[in-house]
C-alpha cells in the first residue's frame, strides 16, 4: 500500500484537485439553473425502515430492489456460465452440425440488441416456460407452506418467483453467448500439442477439455470473464422493463412516490458503482492470485 502511494506522483494529486473542482463548479452551475429542492434526509428511510408490527428493521423499496439484482445477477451468471461452456465447446467441435448452430445462437444474439432480445424471450419463451410448468401455483403453494422462509431467503417473495425466473432465463441466455465466445477463444489459445498429448495417453475429448484444456483457458480468460460479469450487473436493469422488481424497476417506483428524481437515481447509481467496483476489485485480486500461482 505505502509503495502504491510512493508512485503517485504530486501531478496525480494537482489532476484529483482540478476534476474535483471542475465537478464542484457543474454542481453549482446546475442547482443555480435548475432551482432543484435537494431532499436527501428521505433517502436513507427508502432503503431501510423500521417496522413496528415485527419490530425490526426491514428493507424498503431500495433494498429490496437491490437484493433482487443480487440474486438476478448470481443466478443468471452461474446459468450463462454453464450455457456459455457448452456453446464455447460446441463452437470447437469438428461436427458441422454442431457447429452451425452454436454459430447462429451466437450471433443471432450478439448481434441483436437487448432490448428486442429480452421482448422476445420473454413473450415467447420464459412466460410459456412458466406457464407450461405451472411454476405460478407451485410458488403460491410454496408461500402458503411451512418453509417459505427458506424459499424467500434464496428467491425473494414467492409470489413474484414467476417474474424472477423470467428475468434469470432472459439475461443468462443472452448473457451465454458472450461467454460462450469467451470459452471458445481461450480454448484456441491452448496449444494443440496439448490436446495431441491427452490423446496420445487414451483421453477422450471430453477427458482432455476436463482435465487439461479447460483449466488452462480458465486462466486466460479470467479478466474477460470477470469484465462480462461486471457488464451482467448493469445489464439486469434492463429486466425492469418486464417487470422484474430488481432496483431500477425500484427505483423508478420511488421516484413515482417521493418525486425525488436525482436523489433516487444518484442512490441507485452508486450502489451500482459499489457492486460493479467491488466486483472489479475481486477478480483483480484472484487474477493476480493466478498468475502468482502459475510463477510457483
Amino acid at each position: 500500500m505505502r509503495h502504491a502511494f510512493k508512485q503517485f506522483h504530486w501531478g496525480n494529486y494537482v489532476l484529483l484537485f482540478l476534476l474535483g473542482m471542475f465537478f464542484y463548479y457543474v454542481w453549482v452551475q446546475v442547482d443555480q439553473t435548475l432551482n432543484y429542492k435537494w431532499n436527501w434526509e428521505i433517502i436513507p428511510s427508502w432503503v431501510i425502515r423500521y417496522d413496528e408490527d415485527t419490530g425490526s428493521w426491514v428493507p424498503n423499496l431500495l433494498l429490496q430492489g437491490l437484493i433482487t439484482t443480487f440474486r438476478l445477477t448470481l443466478y443468471s451468471s452461474i446459468i450463462a456460465l454453464i450455457l456459455g461452456i457448452g456453446l464455447g465447446l460446441a463452437r470447437t467441435a469438428k461436427n458441422r452440425v454442431v457447429l452451425m448452430l452454436a454459430r447462429t445462437y451466437l450471433e443471432l444474439l450478439r448481434n441483436v440488441p437487448q432490448v428486442v432480445i429480452i421482448f422476445v424471450f420473454y413473450f415467447f419463451l420464459s412466460e410459456q416456460i412458466v406457464q407450461a410448468l405451472d411454476i405460478e401455483s407451485w410458488a403460491r403453494q410454496i408461500a402458503r407452506g411451512e418453509n417459505s422462509g427458506i424459499w424467500s431467503f434464496f428467491f425473494g417473495d414467492m409470489r413474484r418467483f414467476p417474474s424472477l425466473v423470467s428475468g434469470v432465463l432472459v439475461l443468462s441466455l443472452f448473457e451465454s453467448a458472450f461467454v460462450g465466445e469467451i470459452i471458445r477463444t481461450g480454448i484456441q489459445t491452448v496449444p494443440k500439442g496439448q490436446h495431441e498429448a491427452a490423446s496420445s495417453i487414451g483421453m477422450t475429448r471430453f477427458q482432455s477439455m476436463r482435465y487439461i484444456v479447460l483449466p488452462q483457458a480458465f486462466r486466460k480468460i479470467l479478466p474477460p470473464l470477470a469484465n462480462q460479469q461486471i457488464i451482467l450487473v448493469k445489464n439486469s436493469a434492463f429486466v425492469s422493463l418486464i417487470a422484474v422488481q430488481e432496483l431500477a424497476y425500484k427505483t423508478t417506483e420511488l421516484v413515482a412516490t417521493t418525486r425525488a428524481i436525482f436523489e433516487s437515481w444518484l442512490t441507485t447509481a452508486a450502489f451500482y458503482f459499489v457492486i460493479c467496483f467491488g466486483l472489479s476489485l475481486l477478480f483483480r485480486r484472484l487474477e493476480q492470485r493466478s498468475k502468482s500461482h502459475e510463477r510457483s
